[in-house]
């Protein structure tokens, strides 16, 4: 799912492309993706396109006439852009024709679960906000604050969007790598010092992967967007070294993700249990890394 540094990168690619342009076409071919029927789609033809913003991990289209058009991504969804416009893709979900291009969306793979709501009002959209924090906007008591009021794995608290907004199981992975924290810790137990060290390498690992995709999109559309990237230190990165210590990078693999970490770097050599792998294993089982 693209997180804050891709989602970002959208952001500042669309608002040059589409603020205070006028929309002259918009469709939605894909039966699953528009899930509001007032207002209707077509009142946005017509409109100036006001702002681009995030919500979280959603991306907020902002018309006049107090109009909105919120796109959730999900894991598949990717967004391209045409320029000039030309015959539209047979794969498009959802297209924004404006005079200088089209803005068009696609989601791979045969499920459906990319999202299009078109709201009238800032009591609307308020609704699709979930809660998280912005980590650029709140400082490090807020940031300790929340945390510790989500009982659970710092893992688990980085990737709730009720909890930190618009970070994801991969630089959830990347963040915890930096912070020298294990994914396993509960927030309740974080010290002041580890919880500052969070705060601090959140912003920083964000911000670098940020500027770093773009340059790769040297000032264009970027249309290379993916959770599995070379250059990630532990992140779909099992049994390859660390950057860090050369360790080999371990995980723990639940439902449809897994959790990358390094067992030197981050759990003082400990490995983890996998649920499953420790089941088959048994007594087996290795406790460290050594």
């Amino acid at each position: 799912m693209p997180e804050w540094p891709d989602l970002d990168v959208y952001r500042q690619q669309l608002q040059q492309r589409l603020v205070g342009q006028t929309v002259v076409a918009v469709a939605a071919p894909d039966p699953f993706l528009l899930r509001t029927v007032v207002p209707p789609l077509s009142q946005l033809v017509g409109r100036t396109v006001q702002s681009v913003e995030l919500l979280g991990k959603r991306l907020v289209f902002g018309f006049d006439g107090d109009l909105f058009a919120v796109l959730h991504l999900m894991v598949l969804g990717r967004l391209h852009w045409q320029s000039p416009i030309g015959k539209l893709a047979k794969t498009a979900l959802w297209h924004l024709d404006v005079a200088p291009g089209r803005l068009w969306l696609t989601e791979s793979g045969k499920k459906r679960k990319a999202s299009l709501h078109v709201l009238q009002g800032r009591a609307a959209l308020a609704a699709h906000d979930r809660g998280g924090i912005d980590v650029f906007a709140t400082d490090p008591a807020e940031f300790a604050r929340v945390l510790r009021a989500a009982p659970r794995t710092v893992k688990r608290a980085l990737c709730d969007p009720a909890v930190v907004a618009a970070i994801g199981n991969a630089y959830s992975d990347e963040i915890l790598h930096a912070a020298q924290l294990s994914p396993l810790q509960r927030t309740a137990n974080l010290s002041d010092d580890e919880l500052l060290r969070l705060w601090h390498k959140t912003r920083e690992v964000l911000l670098r992967w940020r500027d770093r995709l773009q340059a790769e999109a040297a000032g264009g559309f970027p249309e290379h967007v993916t959770a599995f990237r070379p250059e990630m230190a532990v992140h779909g990165k099992f049994g390859k070294p660390c950057p860090v210590c050369a360790a080999p990078v371990q995980r723990i693999v639940y439902a449809d993700n897994e959790c990358n970490y390094c067992a030197r770097c981050q759990t003082g050599g400990r490995l983890l249990s996998d649920r499953a792998l420790a089941q088959l294993l048994k007594d087996s089982w290795p406790k460290y890394l050594d």
